[in-house]
């Protein structure tokens, strides 16, 4: 072939690439997932970007959960929104109350007729993310719980067997004052304290966390998480500071260092935790289970919440996107992208098909523990005080958990006091809220 010829169809191609690209319309997603996370998003958008060739999903890294919406909530205000926004859980409140920002999936998918079945999704994930009369408001994507690492290396050296982790918080207590005797520089460490300490252990234990279902019957509610039994618990870990039982490790994932530094023997976490913590302690090193729980609180848990985020669809896009939205989302709840998001994180599988898939496939032989965040979720029918949280300015009152917390842990105030400030605190951002939202 000539170079003359040779050059005329290397122009015609970079011609045609060229109209390609102009002819796909383009989907921006904002996201809050950075690093290794980052990374599988950016897979999970090339991969869907591949199949086809009218639209073009463009993720975009917004930094921290609370950024992101933000950002998004200025976005949508100034005309420039996303399409797509990743929002975490207790964001959900302030999405609902978000009116004409929102549109809602159910009516996006139905718009698009785009074939979708909401009762696909797990219980848990679907029942927290819809209105009371079962509409799916958002696409769950990333959904989480709280589960228990255990250091095996630590609890071999205490002289405890290394495969038996502890059932409930008196165990655990135990087996962590043996690690730091046997030179552990921690015994328990908690990830995201306020949703593992307070929200989950409350589901757990089939305590109400608010008044009208958790939030759920409406915005005119009151706290109830400065009950006997979170006193109690709480003052328990403060008591346990004295002696490394209990080390506070900061606020968010912060405490995941000092387990994947193999400081701690024990760490509540995010089940999408597991493969950074699988991969920095190697995986014969790390166990997972159930949280344990309280048995003078309940004989037996009930069922944990999830964490995480969803996708909200924004308003006020050009129509020609939203039909490549539907699609797109359509793709990412898909059970063969959903069985390689919870294998590749740790995330949940957020529909039964994704999870059965992954069962088929063998995984939970080679990566033991990775089931449990689903076994937690679905371990009984949740109850009122277990199915979620729909909680406004959620954002807010978890700031002011985390400063009576840290006022318990430094020994500034005792659980009882410190619980019922945030209460109290807490009751008048849900005022605020509620007359914001009339």
């Amino acid at each position: 072939m000539s170079r003359t010829l040779l050059s005329s169809v290397a122009a015609i191609a970079v011609l045609a690439s060229a109209h390609g690209a102009a002819a796909q319309t383009e989907i921006q997603w904002w996201h809050a997932m950075g690093g290794n996370l980052g990374e599988v998003v950016n897979g999970l958008a090339d991969q869907f970007n591949k199949s086809q060739t009218e639209y073009k999903v463009v993720p975009v890294y917004k930094g921290s959960y609370t950024e992101t919406l933000t950002a998004a909530i200025a976005a949508f205000r100034a005309k420039q929104g996303p399409d797509i926004v990743q929002v975490f859980e207790v964001g959900t409140a302030s999405m609902m109350a978000a009116k004409g920002a929102v549109y809602p999936v159910y009516q996006l998918m139905a718009d698009a007729k785009e074939p979708f079945d909401p009762k696909s999704f797990i219980g848990p994930v679907y029942g927290y993310y819809s209105t009371t009369d079962g509409k799916l408001l958002s696409m769950p994507f990333n959904s989480s719980t709280p589960v228990l690492y255990w250091n095996k290396e630590l609890l071999t050296k205490a002289g405890l067997d290394a495969n038996k982790p502890p059932q409930t918080w008196p165990e655990l207590g135990e087996m962590a004052k043996k690690a730091v005797a046997a030179g552990a520089k921690c015994g328990f460490t908690p990830q995201w304290q306020t949703w593992t300490l307070i929200e989950n252990y409350g589901a757990w234990h089939n305590l109400p966390f608010a008044t009208k279902a958790n939030g759920f019957g409406g915005t005119d509610i009151e706290l109830k998480f400065n009950d006997p039994a979170r006193v109690k618990f709480i003052q328990m870990l403060a008591d346990w500071t004295k002696d490394k039982r209990f080390v506070y490790g900061g606020r968010e994932g912060k405490s995941t260092g000092l387990f994947t530094a193999g400081d701690c023997a024990f760490h509540i976490a995010s089940s999408a935790s597991a493969s950074a913590i699988v991969k920095a302690l190697g995986q014969d090193k790390v166990g997972i289970a159930m949280m344990p729980y309280s048995p003078d609180v309940a004989p037996k848990p009930q069922n944990s919440i999830i964490g995480g985020a969803t996708l909200w669809v924004l308003k006020g896009r050009p129509q020609a996107e939203y039909p490549g939205v539907a699609k797109f989302l359509t793709f990412l709840s898909s059970p063969p992208v959903q069985a390689q998001w919870h294998q590749q994180t740790g995330y949940v599988p957020v529909t039964t098909a994704a999870a059965d898939l992954t069962e088929k496939a063998g995984f939970y032989k080679t990566h033991p523990g990775f089931d449990i965040a689903v076994k937690e979720l679905t371990l009984n029918p949740p109850t009122e005080n277990s199915k979620g949280l729909r909680i406004g300015n959620f954002v807010q009152i978890r700031d002011i958990e985390d400063e009576e917390l840290e006022a318990v842990w430094s020994g500034k105030k005792d659980a009882k006091a410190a619980l019922d400030e945030a209460v109290k605190r807490g009751n008048e951002q849900l005022r605020k809220f509620e007359a914001a939202n009339k």
